[in-house]
């Protein structure tokens, strides 16, 4: 288990990034869940701040919580005066002020990684806007931004960034062991953190490349399955591989045991790509 820590001189305020009426709708949200002892974890871009020092604006403010607690959070956050949708049930909720929103965020996009207990161990303490919250671990930090390979966002430069500043303090072991099946997307990240930061590369651990490497030459040793007509790029992006499970025949890899969507899930998913694009270029 990771020991708590504190992140107090590496976690920005972010107070110049969020507009005032902003930060001061985020801070009460925050007061509102430490005072109902509502467990939940800060993400995204202030996470990211925390452990890499980067700032830059957001137009949200991300949530980590499990799903179990939603419903407690809903009324909550309701009483509050706020409006609550479950946007898309299989892994997020929004709450909104007027124009703005924060994401309640229960499951990833792709439905593989639930937000369950494991999230809420070892997490760092930081204050976020003047209020002292957990932040999410950077190894979920990692899970969460993995499969993220949209036309219009890639979160792989966050995840470089993440490495640099933590790669030393990893939990190695447990993120390979999360990532399960999907292996070879965490040596698509490690490798490209080579390339990026090549005076860097001794920072990834040897045994961790090393496994990496022999479960992809074990692959090469097999047999091909030609029953396997799956096209996992759908875990990646909702919208790029669209005409090889629509028009190509391939089976959509979220509609397989690995992932916990559902038919409607994905329709609902796949019909909010426009309408969301422009509020997920500003995370």
């Amino acid at each position: 288990m990771r020991p708590s820590t504190v992140l107090s001189d590496l976690a920005p305020s972010l107070e110049k990034e969020v507009e005032p009426h902003v930060a001061a709708f985020y801070r009460k949200t925050l007061r509102a869940l430490n005072g109902a002892d509502i467990p939940f974890l800060v993400g995204g871009a202030f996470a990211q701040a925390c452990y890499t020092g980067i700032r830059r604006a957001t137009k949200d403010l991300d949530l980590f919580i499990r799903r179990e607690d939603y419903e407690r959070i809903a009324r909550l956050m309701r009483r509050h005066g706020w409006h609550v949708e479950l946007s898309h049930p299989h892994w997020l909720a929004k709450v909104h002020d007027g124009e703005e929103f924060i994401d309640l965020i229960f499951n990833s996009g792709n439905g593989l990684s639930p937000v369950d207990e494991r999230w809420f161990r070892g997490n760092c303490h930081a204050e976020i806007l003047g209020v002292p919250v957990l932040v999410a671990n950077a190894e979920d930090c990692v899970l969460s931004k993995a499969f993220i390979m949209e036309r219009e966002r890639y979160d792989g430069g966050d995840i470089a960034h993440l490495l640099l500043a933590r790669a030393e303090r990893m939990d190695w072991a447990d993120l390979l062991e999360r990532f399960g099946p999907h292996w070879r997307v965490l040596l698509a990240h490690v490798t490209l953190f080579g390339y990026v930061y090549p005076g860097e590369r001794h920072r990834i651990p040897g045994w961790l490349l090393a496994c990496l490497i022999d479960r992809l030459a074990g692959e090469m040793r097999e047999a091909p399955h030609p029953e396997d007509h799956v096209c996992a790029g759908t875990l990646l992006s909702r919208e790029q591989y669209l005409h090889d499970v629509e028009k190509m025949g391939y089976v959509d890899g979220r509609l397989t045991p690995v992932s916990g969507m559902t038919r409607q899930d994905v329709v609902a998913w796949t019909e909010d790509i426009q309408a969301s694009k422009p509020k997920e270029r500003g995370r």
